[in-house]
C-alpha cells in the first residue's frame, strides 16, 4: 500500500458471488465492518471494533467483492485535506505533495495508485467529490435515500450519503448497482421512481447527443484560472459531442455555505454527544464529577477540527440562537431546493468545477479553517438539495487533477452517468 491511504489493512472475504468477482474494494474507515476496527480517523476511536457489517458492506461481500483494508479520512469526515485524521495525513497520487481532498481521501488515493479496484466514501458536504476531483478519479454522490446508511457512524445524518469511487464513470456505477437500494434497517432510504432503468452501470454509454447542460454562473466566479479553462476546455468536448450548453442563475447557492455549515455543525454536536467515554472513546484517568470526567474523555479523544465544529453546533442550537442560526440556515436550504428545482425545468443537468482550486500544498489550509470551508462551495448546495452528483476527471492544470461536476434531479442518476461517461 501507498501514500499512506489506509488506516487499517485487511483481506474481508466475499460471502457470495456476482458482478464483483475478482474485484477489490477499500471501505471508508467511518462504515462498519465486523472484526474489523472502524476508527472514524479519530483517537476516540482507536481500538474500536464493531461487531456488524454496514448494509454496504455486506452487499460488496454478496457481490464477490473482496474488502483489502480501512481507508483514511478526516476526523469524523470533518474536513477538504484528509490532514485532520489522528492517524496522519494521506498524499495525493496524482499530486505528490498535494493533499487528495477530503473527507474521503484514503479512498481516492487507494483508486488512484491502484492499491484497490474500487472504493466506498461518504459524502456530506462533497467529501467523495472533492478527493475524486483532486486524486484524478471519478465519484458519484447518489440521490439522498439511494443508498443505505446503515452502519455509517453518524456526522451529519440528514446530508449524507455513502458513494463510489473509480477509475471510470462504469466501474462507478457498476458499483452503484450493488450497493444502492431500500433497507429495512434504514428509514430514510427510499424506492426510486418507477421506469428507472435496473442498471446504471448500462447508463455508462457516453451517447450525450441532445442533451442540454445547464452551467450556473454563480458556479464559475471565484474559480482558480487553471481550473476554469480546464472546465471550459470539458465543456466544449461535451459540445463536440452533441451537447447543447446554456447559462443559468442558482442565486440561494451564495448562502449554501454558511447553511450547510450551520446545519452540519449542528447536527454534529448532537451525534457525537455519544462518545463520552462511558459507551465510547479512550479511559482517562481524570478526577471529579461525571462532568470533569466527560471533559476530559473529549479533550484526550477529538481533535481540533472536531472539537471547533461541536461548539459551534451546540452555539448554533443554543437557546436564545436557533431561531437566529439554526431556523435561517434551514430556511436558506428550502430555497436552494427551489433554485435546483426551477434550473431542471430547462436543462438536463448542471455542470461547474467539482473544486474552484486544484489540490492543496499538504499543510496549506490547516492554519487557515475559512479557506478550507469556502471551498466547498461548488458541492456544499446538491447535499443541501439532497441530489445526485458524480466529479469525473476533466484535465490537469500545473498544480493536479481537475474535476468537472454533473449534477441532476432526485433519482437521476442514470442521466449524470451517460453525461459523465462522455468524459470519462
Amino acid at each position: 500500500m501507498s501514500h499512506d491511504a489506509f488506516i487499517t489493512d485487511a483481506e474481508i472475504e466475499p460471502t457470495g458471488s456476482g458482478p464483483l468477482d475478482g474485484r477489490t474494494v477499500a471501505v471508508k474507515d467511518n462504515i462498519s465492518t465486523a472484526g474489523v476496527r472502524t476508527t472514524c480517523g479519530s483517537a476516540m476511536l482507536e481500538e474500536y471494533v464493531p461487531p456488524y457489517d454496514a448494509t454496504v458492506v455486506e452487499r460488496l461481500k454478496e457481490a464477490g467483492a473482496t474488502v483489502v483494508g480501512k481507508t483514511n479520512m478526516d476526523e469524523f469526515g470533518m474536513g477538504t485535506t484528509t490532514e485532520t485524521s489522528a492517524f496522519g495525513p494521506t498524499e495525493n497520487p496524482a499530486a505528490e505533495g498535494r493533499v487528495p481532498g477530503g473527507s474521503s481521501g484514503g479512498s481516492a488515493a487507494a483508486v488512484a495508485a491502484g492499491d484497490a479496484d474500487l472504493a466506498l466514501g461518504s459524502d456530506t458536504g462533497g467529501s467523495v467529490r472533492c478527493p475524486a476531483a483532486f486524486c484524478g478519479v471519478v465519484g458519484i454522490k447518489p440521490t439522498y435515500g439511494l443508498v443505505s446508511r446503515y452502519g455509517l457512524v453518524a456526522y451529519a445524518n440528514s446530508l449524507e450519503q455513502i458513494g463510489p469511487l473509480a477509475p471510470t464513470v462504469e466501474e462507478a456505477a457498476e458499483l452503484l448497482d450493488v450497493i444502492a437500494g431500500d433497507d429495512d434497517r434504514d428509514a430514510t432510504t427510499r424506492e426510486p421512481p418507477e421506469g428507472l432503468p435496473e442498471s446504471y452501470a448500462d447508463a455508462a454509454d457516453g451517447d450525450v447527443e441532445g442533451l442540454t447542460v445547464g452551467v450556473p454562473t454563480e458556479l464559475l466566479e471565484g474559480a482558480d484560472e487553471g481550473v476554469r479553462e480546464t472546465f471550459e476546455a470539458a465543456l466544449e468536448d461535451l459540445r463536440d459531442q452533441g451537447v447543447t450548453t446554456e447559462e443559468v442563475s442558482l442565486p440561494s447557492v451564495e448562502t449554501a455555505v454558511q447553511a450547510y455549515y450551520v446545519i452540519a455543525m449542528s447536527e454534529a454536536s448532537s451525534n457525537l454527544a455519544r462518545f463520552d467515554g462511558v459507551r465510547y472513546g479512550p479511559a482517562t484517568e481524570a478526577e471529579g464529577d461525571w462532568n470533569e470526567a466527560f471533559a476530559a474523555v473529549r479533550e484526550a479523544g477529538f481533535g481540533e477540527e472536531v472539537k471547533r465544529r461541536i461548539l459551534l453546533g451546540t452555539y448554533a442550537l443554543s437557546a436564545g440562537y436557533h431561531d437566529k442560526y439554526y431556523k435561517q440556515a434551514q430556511d436558506a436550504r428550502a430555497w436552494v431546493e427551489q433554485d435546483f428545482d426551477s434550473a431542471f425545468e430547462s436543462v438536463d443537468v448542471l455542470a461547474s468545477p467539482t473544486m474552484p482550486v486544484p489540490p492543496f500544498e499538504m499543510g496549506e489550509s490547516l492554519a487557515d479553517p475559512l479557506q478550507m470551508y469556502l471551498a466547498d462551495a461548488n458541492t456544499v448546495p446538491v447535499n443541501l438539495a439532497n441530489l445526485p452528483a458524480v466529479s469525473v476527471p476533466a484535465g490537469e492544470t500545473d498544480e493536479g487533477p481537475v474535476g468537472l461536476q454533473l449534477v441532476g434531479p432526485a433519482f437521476g442518476e442514470e442521466t449524470i452517468i451517460r453525461a459523465g461517461s462522455a468524459l470519462a
